[in-house]
């Protein structure tokens, strides 16, 4: 997994464990756990997790992440089995261009998981029932996509 990846998983789990209302909070953060970074480079970060504010009555306004807005109080696309990271078999590339092989059935939930998270480096999928097919940005290279899609999904961590 690229450093750039890294360091957007870990943003990822501070967000989803702490509540943060500032950058430079983040940023003290992101040290004691061994990243060291650049504000314009947080922020750059943020907006590609689509990171918002919220209301918060202890900290006043608190850092999201989309999907724990959308899943309060509701089981989380990620749960315990894994659903539909589970459903995963490879990832293979031609040129720039991925397919993805799942288990029948789990494409389309694979695909809208990729596509509701919009990286950059991925224009759009199109599913079938047991394959996708990922659509890269011009300039994107095969592993730009392995460390979108880990950021998405990082159970798949070993398996692409």
């Amino acid at each position: 997994m690229g450093a750039k990846a890294k360091r957007l998983l870990a943003i990822k789990n501070i967000l989803s464990t702490m509540k943060i209302s500032t950058q430079e909070e983040l940023l003290r953060v992101l040290a004691e756990r061994g990243f060291t970074l650049t504000q314009a480079t947080l922020s750059r970060d943020l907006k590609t997790l689509k990171v918002g504010k919220i209301s918060d009555p202890e900290k006043g306004y608190v850092y999201f992440l989309p999907d724990q807005h959308e899943s309060r109080g509701s089981e989380s696309v990620h749960s315990h089995d894994n659903f539909p990271v589970n459903g995963f078999i490879s990832l293979r590339f031609s040129k720039n261009f991925g397919v993805i092989r799942t288990k029948s059935g789990y494409a389309s939930s694979i695909a809208s998981l990729i596509d509701a998270n919009a990286p950059y480096e991925i224009l759009g999928t199109l599913a079938g029932d047991d394959t996708i097919l990922i659509i890269p940005v011009e300039d994107a290279t095969p592993q730009d996509i392995k460390n979108a899609l880990l950021v998405i999904m990082p159970e798949l961590e070993g398996k692409i």
